[in-house]
């Protein structure tokens, strides 16, 4: 058991050092730390401590939870189990009798070109359509894999992502933090937080055994990051509605992240589904989304707007590659930011592969999920006390650094594969069928994660609140 508790010149061990910056970055005080405890085991195989990532963030988040229900009551211990929490960086479900689809595009995938490595991102079809359209062939690998070894990596990159495309060229640790991007994410803080106005209605009272009932929580998200957030929000009662264009789908992964949600659909592009969605926002506590920079504006949905329609508003926001710089704007998934910020690279030198070697899971989406979520839990406390609502904002990009630049990683132990004990008894009857659940990776003391909802299809809802159906 790792406790968070150190003596003078004692080495610190990763999963706590990991802690400790992000509950400094959240503002939280450095004695709650001492509420935590983390399991230790085995972890993961990876370059980078991803382990400890894991279980450090989700403590975050716990502690988030624990310093809320501090405001009107004692200070629960947070208990963190490590292996457990690397499960859930990958995958938390187990279908019973159905087979979950591909995660990824039969085209996406890592290409080599004429010095290096490229990441194309095929799995949304205008992606697929903008890398083809550059590389000039369609529909099979082996001759988009030709076309795409005449070219130069960071040539094909930047052609890809003029199109409008998602690329990534493989660079390594040190080309990446010389590189402008690199230098611009380095210099951004790890969560960026400004108060706003104040709320108008009196926050819901803090029910200490599910102490975010109550809390209603707007989720414009979509893979991977912001639904991870949200569906920690949703496991300790908020009640969460996601909101998807008419067409949008991920069938790969809303039956594991969709937990505990309503999923409904507007098209904001519409000035109906701008309506509707204002209304929406008006009786929510939050907004979570992870649109580029200046979507939401493009829409008429900015952020002045937003804080008009709910002064006290909980506005947190991700996106990939930071929010300065000359890449500000630029799409991006866990897979590429792994591409373009060494860790692929150092996966591949350290192990000593001829091809990319990223992390075993997408651990950069899942950190920043976590990240997010605590963000939202400290913000509900701030504003019991100040009445203030907040903005706050982080990055992939940035979550990548703090992770690479954690001193070299050396594996603790063997990691067992999952149990039959590691899952809940309780069978989930999900939009998809039945599956198992595995136990969460996180106690907060007198008020265990639990969802009311199993996983649903994207648009199995209406765009309403609870009550004003």
């Amino acid at each position: 058991m790792i406790r968070c508790v150190s003596l003078p010149g004692e080495l610190q061990h990763p999963a706590l050092s990991f802690l400790r910056e992000i509950w400094t970055t959240l503002g939280g005080s450095s004695s709650a730390l001492r509420r935590v405890e983390i399991e230790d085991g085995g972890e993961l195989p990876a370059a980078f401590a991803v382990s400890d990532l894991a279980a450090a963030t989700i403590a975050a988040a716990g502690l988030a939870v624990s310093d809320l229900v501090a405001v009107s009551n004692s200070s629960p211990f947070v208990q963190v189990d490590r292996r457990l929490a690397s499960f859930w960086f990958g995958t938390s479900l187990q279908p019973q009798g159905w087979s979950m689809p591909p995660v990824w595009d039969p085209l996406a995938g890592d290409y080599a070109t004429v010095d290096g490595w490229i990441r194309l991102h095929t799995n949304a079809p205008h992606h697929r359509e903008a890398a083809l359209a550059v590389v000039g062939e369609a529909g099979d690998r082996a001759r988009v894999a030709a076309a795409v070894s005449l070219w130069r990596a960071d040539e094909l990159e930047r052609a890809v992502v003029k199109r409008g495309g998602c690329a990534a060229a493989m660079r390594p640790l040190d080309a990446w933090r010389e590189h402008p991007q690199g230098r611009s994410v380095a210099g951004e803080p790890l969560l960026w937080w400004e108060e706003t106005d104040p709320e108008h209605a009196r926050s819901p009272r803090v029910a200490p055994g599910r102490p975010l009932t109550g809390i209603r929580v707007l989720d414009l998200t979509r893979v991977l990051a912001g639904p991870v957030a949200t569906r920690f929000l949703a496991g300790f009662g908020a009640e969460v509605l996601r909101i998807d264009p008419p067409s949008w789908d991920e069938p790969a992964f809303v039956p594991e992240v969709g937990l505990g949600k309503r999923c409904a659909r507007l098209d904001l592009r519409a000035s109906d589904g701008r309506e509707r969605f204002f209304g929406l926002l008006r009786g929510a506590d939050v907004l979570v989304h992870g649109y580029r920079p200046d979507a939401l504006a493009r829409l008429g949905l900015g952020s002045e707007m937003r804080r008009q329609a709910r002064p006290g508003l909980i506005d947190v926001s991700l996106d990939a590659y930071g929010w300065t710089g000359p890449w500000c704007g630029r799409r991006g998934f866990d897979s590429l930011v792994q591409m373009s910020a060494g860790i692929a690279d150092e996966g591949m030198r350290r192990f000593g592969k001829d091809r990319p070697t990223p992390l075993p899971v997408q651990a950069l989406d899942h950190a920043t999920g976590y990240l997010m979520a605590a963000a939202v839990v400290r913000a509900l406390t701030r504003r019991r006390t100040t009445g203030r609502g907040c903005e706050a904002r982080t990055s992939l990009a940035k979550v990548a650094a703090l992770l690479s630049g954690a001193p070299a990683h050396s594996a603790s132990g063997p990691f067992r594969p999952k149990e039959a004990d590691d899952f809940q008894r309780e069978v989930e009857v999900t939009s998809w069928g039945s599956a198992l659940r595995l136990k969460p990776p996180l106690l907060v003391e007198g008020a265990p994660m639990k969802w009311d909802f199993p996983a649903a299809a994207l648009g199995s809802s209406t765009a309403a609140w609870p009550g004003a159906l």
